[in-house]
């Protein structure tokens, strides 16, 4: 136990947003003095940060709750699934304390309560970008909490409430801030990136003396004069979209979108009630990569998704082939508590959710082996993640890979080794499989 500044162990679970409000916590904590120990027994007490979304995620947190109560005793506990305080004490009812998402006030009183700090503000030093989870060269930009959909497989406007926005010039300074930092790539996440400002009728704000509206737009072209990776994540194919795409073009903000179609049937679509599901996203797609032809686009799909028929999969896989998407995510439906779907029409076997999941996949890799192919033989510039220095490698993404949830780039060869994470450098790609790209230096 620390004979000075008190210790706390930080546990995050969850999706990028969660661990923004991770980051948000330690900031608090480390400028009030805190210490942040990376092991239980160096720990005076422990705050787990849980998500609640899916059943797997839920029994997650209550593990990892109860393996920091076994290594340590006490624990303060928050996030998603703190909205359901009698699970967290029925399960572990000597956690000192229960608080939902956001509520970083709640959580800072409660470590003021059971460990009070010691602060010296002439020692104590934050950086102006705050303490960060992922390492130096990338970074998680959040820009609104909640949101005002109701799709009726998800519960994340019960645990986050309706869509609360931040103001741009808050956003932006933060931005600026990474930038200045040595941050080469800062990733865009909310529920509802397409939304940004609606909550607000985009009201006008100021960043660096000059006026800049709380909207998607305007927040791109800002960010886009930074000089680093900007990548979008969470977007929705609403029309103003199309708005962001020229900057995609011209290289101002990544030529990436994270769109979570969930499925291409209407009749699922209108089941799930996703926004924008009338939409004809394939001539909306088309026209994208007509306006910027090195568009990437990744999603997320369910199948089994309550009275999912043989023909509205097979839709799905036909939409699929249309669309053509680079980057693609699936899975079987999850009866989540509290979710609407869950009786909105007959649950699909499991056995049937599981053999259209390997079709789905089946298809998309192949789509996914076929566009990386026509990469072979590109000038690329990529970004380093980590070096394998027994294999003398250099792992990399490109503008089209989002870190841990697209492809790598195996950079092999004379000099691979010798570079440093966090580096932008020019590779010419040598090869392609399902999921991942090879290649080499490029000696300027």
């Amino acid at each position: 136990m620390s004979l000075t500044n008190p210790r706390v162990g930080f546990v995050s679970l969850g999706c990028p947003k969660a661990l923004v409000d991770s980051e948000r916590i330690l900031t608090q904590l480390r400028t009030e003095g805190y210490e942040i120990s990376a092991s239980y027994d160096g720990a005076d007490l422990v705050v787990v940060n849980t998500c609640g979304f899916i059943d797997s995620a839920v029994q997650e947190s209550l593990d990892a709750i109860g393996e920091a109560l076994a290594e340590n005793g006490k624990v303060i506990v928050t996030g998603c699934l703190g909205k359901k305080a009698d699970v967290i004490r029925a399960a572990h009812p000597s956690v000192l304390s229960v608080t939902g998402p956001q509520a970083y006030e709640a959580v800072m009183g409660a470590v003021h309560q059971f460990l009070p700090p010691k602060h010296d503000p002439f020692i104590d030093l934050v950086p102006a970008q705050g303490i960060k989870l992922t390492p130096k060269h990338y970074a998680y930009l959040k820009i609104s909490e909640g949101c005002n959909h109701r799709c009726t497989f998800c519960i994340i406007p019960s645990l986050r409430g309706d869509l609360a926005s931040r103001p741009v010039g808050s956003v932006l300074t933060e931005a600026e801030n990474l930038a200045k930092a040595g941050v080469k790539e800062i990733l865009v996440v909310s529920q509802d990136t397409s939304a940004y400002g609606v909550d607000l009728k985009y009201k006008l704000d100021f960043w660096g003396g000059r006026p800049v509206k709380t909207r998607m737009l305007e927040l791109c072209e800002a960010l886009g004069t930074l000089g680093v990776w900007v990548r979008l994540h969470y977007v929705y194919p609403y029309p103003h979209v199309d708005h962001v795409i020229p900057l995609m073009a011209e290289g101002k903000i990544l030529p990436y979108l994270d769109i979570p179609f969930q499925h291409g049937s209407p009749s699922v679509l209108k089941r799930m009630k996703r926004p924008a599901h009338a939409e004809n996203t394939l001539e909306r797609i088309k026209r994208w990569r007509e306006i910027c032809p090195d568009l990437i686009i990744r999603s997320t799909f369910i199948v089994g998704f309550p009275g999912e028929t043989e023909e509205e999969f097979q839709d799905l896989l036909d939409w699929l082939k249309v669309a053509q998407l680079d980057r693609v995510g699936c899975f079987p439906y999850s009866p989540v508590e509290g979710a609407l779907a869950n009786d909105v029409a007959e649950p699909v076997p499991e056995d049937v959710k599981l053999a259209r999941h390997e079709r789905f996949m089946t298809l998309a890799a192949e789509i996914s082996a076929a566009r990386l192919q026509r990469r072979v033989g590109r000038v690329e510039q990529v970004l380093v993640d980590e070096i394998d220095h027994e294999e003398g490698v250099a792992i990399a993404r490109s503008k089209a890979d989002a870190p841990e949830i697209d492809g790598n780039v195996f950079i092999e060869g004379a000099g691979a080794a010798q570079l440093q994470p966090g580096q932008l450098v020019m590779v010419r790609v040598t090869e392609a499989d399902e999921y991942d790209l090879f290649a080499e230096l490029v000696v300027e």
